[in-house]
């Protein structure tokens, strides 16, 4: 098996058959299997697996609190969000826990399997559109708190990356929008993240809409 071990957590059990067969089958090994948030923070504690594809919507234990409860204890494991509907309150409030992003669950095979790489390298999973799209609709609304509002700390450069990132900017479109060499965006960004305790680019545009720095007519 290459790539990240997976954590499947739905409530639906087709669904989690159905995931398992679609990884195994491309390659990647799955760990394990939970039915409910509860079952998914003690899964993980027992698993270790580097990724976690968690139903937002399941009875008991949420896959929003679930995933506040793994990611505070580990900056380790990714976990990707299940949805059956992109402009979701609930999934904005995953990204605010520090959720790598967001699958529809209708996604097809090829494109879960890359998805699962993706955020198993580090990276989060972000499509622009929807995401700014989701943020516009649901930051600021006092619902959910961003993970860290003071901006402080970062300098002026740093500031006008974190804009940029917020509006949903890659390393290379960054580089050529501020004129620098892209190993000098990847310093700015690491250091962002570094300092308002961000773990990917998920966090970081949730976090630009919360304090202001981005605002949807901007």
């Amino acid at each position: 098996m290459t790539g990240p071990r997976v954590l499947i957590v739905d409530d639906q059990e087709l669904i989690r058959t159905g995931f398992r067969l679609i990884l195994t089958a491309r390659g990647i090994e799955v760990a394990g299997e939970a039915g409910d948030g509860a079952a998914a923070v003690e899964a993980e504690r027992r698993l270790r697996p580097d990724v976690i594809l968690m139903d937002i919507r399941m009875p008991g234990m949420d896959g929003i609190e679930a995933a506040r409860q793994i990611l505070a204890r580990t900056k380790r494991c990714r976990i990707l969000m299940l949805t059956t509907f992109d402009l979701d309150r609930y999934v904005y409030a995953a990204l605010a826990a520090g959720a790598s992003g967001f699958l529809l669950k209708d996604v097809t095979a090829d494109h879960l399997a890359a998805a699962v790489r993706l955020v198993g390298t580090g990276d989060a999973l972000l499509a622009p559109s929807i995401t700014r799209r989701l943020v516009q609709r649901f930051a600021g609304d006092g619902g959910t708190p961003a993970v860290h509002r003071d901006l402080s700390a970062l300098t002026p450069r740093e500031r006008e990356v974190l804009s940029l990132l917020g509006r949903g900017l890659s390393n290379a479109e960054l580089a050529a929008s501020l004129t620098l060499s892209e190993a000098t965006v990847k310093t700015h960004v690491a250091r962002i993240f570094s300092k308002l305790d961000l773990r990917d680019r998920a966090q970081a545009v949730v976090v630009a809409y919360e304090t202001g720095l981005v605002t949807p007519s901007g």
